[in-house]
C-alpha cells in the first residue's frame, strides 16, 4: 500500500519536473532581454522567473531522488529469497504408490489376437 502511494507521488513529481524544465528559458534568452525585454513588470519581479523556477526545480529534483530511494528500499523489502528445495513438499509415508485398484483401467488394443503391432 505504501509502495503504491510512493509510486504515484513519484510519477507526479516526474511530470512536474519535466514541465518545469520545459518552461525555463535557456541562457540564450537573456541576451534578448538585455535589449529592452521589460522584465521588471513581470509577475515574478525584476529578476524574472529564473530564481523561482530554478528553486522549484531543485526542490522537485530533491524529492525525485528521495522517492527513488524509498521505492528502491520498498522493492528490496518485497523480495523474499527462497530456495528451490523449500518449495518442494517433503515425502511422507502417506504419499505411496497407488495400488492396483486405484489405477485407471486401460482398454486392450483392438488388434487381432490382442497382439502388439510391429513397427515397420
Amino acid at each position: 500500500m505504501l509502495h503504491d502511494i510512493f509510486a504515484i507521488v513519484h510519477i507526479l513529481i516526474c511530470v512536474g519536473l519535466v514541465g518545469l524544465i520545459l518552461i525555463q528559458h535557456g541562457k540564450g534568452a537573456d541576451a534578448g532581454a538585455a535589449f529592452g525585454g521589460g522584465a521588471s513588470g513581470t509577475v515574478f519581479g525584476s529578476q524574472g522567473s529564473t530564481s523561482f523556477l530554478s528553486r522549484t526545480t531543485a526542490v522537485l529534483a530533491t524529492l525525485f531522488f528521495a522517492t527513488c530511494l524509498m521505492l528502491a528500499y520498498f522493492s528490496i523489502q518485497r523480495i523474499e529469497p527462497q530456495s528451490a528445495l523449500e518449495s518442494v513438499e517433503p515425502i511422507t509415508e502417506e504419499s505411496t504408490i497407488p495400488t492396483g485398484s486405484e489405477l485407471p483401467q486401460v482398454d486392450k488394443p483392438a488388434t487381432p489376437d490382442n497382439e502388439i503391432p510391429s513397427v515397420p
